[in-house]
């Protein structure tokens, strides 16, 4: 594995936000997501782990530290796409190029903040510049608290390319493998790239340098690919994820089988945008909400998404967070849209999306993304019953990472 960052070699003192690991008992009805829905069940959480997971009636009548929820009890969220330095408010360009630093780390602050309540216990950070890699030092070394973060760095794009004002562009083969280095010396967890806009990007030259350098460094990586050829070519050359997806004809989504390759959907800024009285909030224009409303209603805008999770396609959980009228507690929105377009066929499989599945695509899935014993207790309480209604996970009670209660 390569050498880790340089602030992993710092000593830490002693955290600013040092919050204990809870010793209890939560009671309520419990979706493991490991296939058991248990209706009146207990989940007990010590030293950062699940230690149990039963039927109440399994539990000693005399245990203690008992917290009687009277809600629904299940693994954490996690958002496999979002830019926490961007807030869903102000202009992603003029963000990306204008806000200092310090502004930027205050957001993603905030966005972590915003994360938590909403019951997300992992984010995965897909670019803004490189300030993910320091929102992850923040939260890992204790100075503010925040969910899990798995961080590309800067994302990676040819010189003038697809959002070039917020990306590390790069101009050839050798070009491209000092930028895969330079964020794994920061500390990313993945590489993302951009590979296509209006048109594909990056020369095959380029394209297979910045994946085998990725992989000679033992990361996944991950590409921005929104229509079929791009799709193609990128699972073709070898990446591990789509970001967003788009149309796919047969052979490409039976490639991506043979690979083993998921998509990310990313439906929220359309679901958003397309409601004026949540757009007009945010300033998107008519004009933009109109076509946003003729997009929705289009059902040839997903047959391929469609067509590629009907095939056995695994499809995650993201919601683009930060992007125009984005925030980021955008939770329920996103899933539902995903069981209204048929890329998952009911609830509980678009919460298998934003839990289990979602931990697999970060590689985490012996640690987190079902309540089962041995796993790290990432674990929230919601009021209702999102496996009957999605929009019950905008009542999010508490939030546990790793058994810390880092909300409510």
């Amino acid at each position: 594995m390569p050498e880790p960052a340089a602030w992993r070699y710092d000593k830490i003192t002693k955290p600013m936000f040092d919050v204990p690991q809870a010793h209890v008992t939560l009671t309520g009805r419990v979706l493991t997501m490991a296939g058991d829905v248990i209706d009146d069940g207990f989940v007990k959480i010590d030293g950062g782990k699940i230690v149990a997971v039963g039927h109440r009636s399994e539990l000693d009548s005399g245990a203690e530290d008992i917290e009687e929820t009277g809600g629904t009890i299940m693994p954490g969220l996690i958002n496999s796409h979002a830019h926490l330095n961007w807030d869903g408010i102000h202009d992603l360009a003029r963000q990306s190029m204008d806000d200092p630093r310090p502004i930027s780390a205050f957001k993603a602050a905030g966005n972590m903040l915003k994360s938590l309540r909403a019951g997300v216990t992992m984010v995965r950070d897909l670019g803004f510049h490189d300030m993910n890699l320091f929102s992850k030092q923040a939260v890992e070394q204790g100075i503010v608290p925040g969910p899990r973060l798995k961080v590309c760095g800067a994302a990676i794009i040819q010189t003038g390319g697809h959002t070039y004002w917020v990306c590390r562009e790069a101009s050839g083969a050798d070009e491209m493998r000092r930028a895969v280095r330079e964020q794994v010396k920061g500390g990313a967890d993945l590489i993302k790239i951009m590979a296509c806009h209006d048109t594909l990007e990056f020369t095959d030259e380029e394209l297979e340098a910045v994946i085998d350098e990725t992989h000679r460094n033992g990361l996944p990586i991950t590409a921005h690919a929104t229509y079929d050829a791009c799709i193609e070519r990128v699972a073709r050359f070898g990446v591990d994820c789509v970001e967003h997806g788009g149309s796919m004809s047969d052979q490409t989504i039976a490639l991506l089988l043979e690979k083993g390759i998921p998509v990310v959907t990313t439906f929220a800024p359309l679901v958003q945008q397309s409601q004026p009285d949540i757009a007009r909030k945010f300033g998107i224009p008519e004009w933009k909400i109109e076509e946003r409303q003729k997009a929705i209603a289009n059902p040839a805008r997903y047959e391929g998404l469609v067509n590629a999770a009907k095939a056995g396609v695994p499809i995650v959980f993201g919601t683009d967070a930060g992007s125009p009228a984005v925030e980021h507690d955008v939770i329920a929105p996103e899933l539902a849209h995903m069981v209204k377009v048929g890329v998952c066929p009911d609830n509980m499989d678009a919460l298998a999306s934003i839990t289990i599945r979602a931990a697999r695509v970060s590689r985490m899935e012996d640690t987190i993304g079902t309540l089962e014993v041995g796993k790290e207790a990432d674990v929230i309480v919601v009021d209702g019953n999102p496996d009957e209604d999605l929009f019950a996970l905008e009542h999010v009670r508490t939030t546990f990472v790793a058994g810390r209660r880092m909300y409510g």
